[in-house]
């Protein structure tokens, strides 16, 4: 009898089911006990007896097959609640399936069992609602396990479930990847699709996963990625990550390594931890350093807010401004001072600025090949927030959260963020950003470092 959860990667729990030695029911009763013992507040919705339904038959011959996977509350699920994290759509059920949690349960064999937490909206890098409230970090539970895929990193970084969907509009992946020690991607636009009905919206918003390993972000991609008709941006289906794990070219790439990207204020000491393992990278996986790059990009943040707000106003309707009671802080006061601003003038101005930016991210890929950074400007900030404005003593404004993870959602390259160490007994994370479609080098150097770098898969505190 399983009596606590796999605290492996999702790959290897495969491979014990495969063997025997563990079943796919067991290991759903297992977590679920756990979800219903934990202090994260990771999950907001359960479907148990759904979900011990569904690991009896599961297929473990697929390549998830068995694994209980936590869906991010902004995902949808026929029949579950469809809130956005919001109390005004606390009553709200899904009308139909996500493409992506589609694809993870009958090409995955994955096993869904409910929920996890989320920002409202998918608005702010802290996971605290009026609907569900503080989601906890399971490295230390005063902490946040960061936004808008809160809940399903501090799930899978805290040992309750192997897999938890993310979604990434501003860094929605890999800000909780990086406050939990988790290995977090976000792809090149439309790499996975969003459909069914998807919606555009500023053109930032990318899928996938919270895991706990390379090999298994890669296998996630290949279960998940490819056009689908009706999300008409979506890519054509590549193959192949996780296979060519080990295999993929890397030598001679030219690197910047970055401390300020974004125009970013990062903690000192912070830096110090992921410089070291910046510059391990480089060596190990003979890269050429490129120093004296210059990296600066235009501001982008209040038109990527504006833009954004616009989407969750329609959704309100007439709901708004009488619900205002019912939001979070950060969603109240941007509804209130975007109000009206997007017109002609506002739409002309922010298509300038992303026309700006594509040149400038242009620029700089013409004289390297990747960028090395931070994930998030300091470790992990207090849990019920607000966000911080001093980041290892260095004040800054609250807007500097996401300056580091804004450019590739706005540009739509990829950028994943990897373990690269603690600092006051939290995980920090490197961010390694390519150019669009460079994926498999950016999953080649994180296997570079988990190979020789290994990091604890879940939180000295998982069961």
């Amino acid at each position: 009898m399983t009596n606590t959860p796999w605290l492996g990667d999702a790959c290897s729990l495969v491979e014990e089911f495969r063997a025997g030695r563990r079943s796919p029911r067991e290991e759903m009763q297992a977590t679920l006990e756990a979800v219903k013992n934990s202090k994260l507040n990771a999950v907001s919705f359960v479907d148990e007896e759904g979900a011990l339904e569904r690991a009896s038959r599961a297929d473990i011959s697929l390549p998830f097959g068995g694994i209980p996977m936590g869906v991010k509350e902004l995902d949808n699920v026929t029949g579950w609640p469809a809130t956005e994290a919001s109390v005004p759509f606390a009553d709200r059920k899904a009308t139909y399936t996500g493409t992506m949690v589609t694809r993870l349960i009958e090409r995955g064999g994955a096993t869904h069992f409910g929920l996890t937490t989320a920002s409202e909206f998918g608005g702010v890098n802290v996971t605290r609602t009026v609907l569900n409230g503080v989601t906890r970090n399971p490295w230390n539970l005063e902490r946040t396990p960061g936004g808008s895929s809160g809940g399903g990193a501090a799930g899978v970084a805290g040992g309750l479930f192997a897999l938890g969907t993310g979604g990434d509009g501003g860094g929605s992946i890999r800000i909780p990847a990086g406050f939990n020690g988790l290995v977090g991607l976000k792809a090149t636009y439309g790499r996975i699709p969003r459909g069914p009905h998807a919606e555009y919206s500023n053109l930032t918003v990318n899928i996938g996963g919270m895991t706990r390993s390379v090999r298994d972000t890669a296998r996630w991609f290949d279960i998940c990625n490819g056009h689908d008709t009706t999300d008409p941006l979506s890519l054509p289906k590549v193959s192949g990550w996780e296979s060519g794990l080990g295999s993929t070219p890397v030598a001679g790439l030219r690197v910047a390594i970055v401390p300020d990207w974004g125009g970013a204020v990062v903690s000192p000491a912070m830096w110090n931890v992921l410089l070291e393992a910046a510059d391990h990278l480089v060596a190990s996986a003979k890269l050429r350093r490129v120093d004296g790059v210059n990296t600066e990009l235009p501001r982008m943040g209040a038109a990527w807010s504006i833009s954004g707000m616009i989407e969750i106003a329609s959704a309100l309707g007439d709901m708004w401004p009488a619900c205002a009671d019912d939001l979070t802080p950060e969603m109240r006061m941007g509804l209130q001072l975007t109000e009206g601003r997007y017109n002609a003038s506002e739409r002309a101005k922010i298509e300038a600025r992303r026309t700006a930016l594509n040149m400038r991210m242009a620029e700089i890929f013409q004289q390297v090949d990747l960028v090395i950074t931070a994930s998030n400007p300091d470790v992990a900030f207090i849990a019920e927030g607000p966000l911080p404005n001093t980041f290892g003593g260095v004040k800054a404004g609250a807007g500097n959260n996401g300056l580091l993870t804004f450019p590739c959602n706005l540009h739509g390259n990829p950028g994943i963020s990897v373990p690269a160490g603690t600092v006051d007994g939290l995980p920090v994370g490197l961010q390694i950003i390519g150019p669009h479609f460079s994926e498999q080098v950016l999953l080649e150097l994180a296997h570079v470092l988990e190979r020789e770098r290994p990091w604890p898969l879940t939180a000295p505190s998982a069961p």
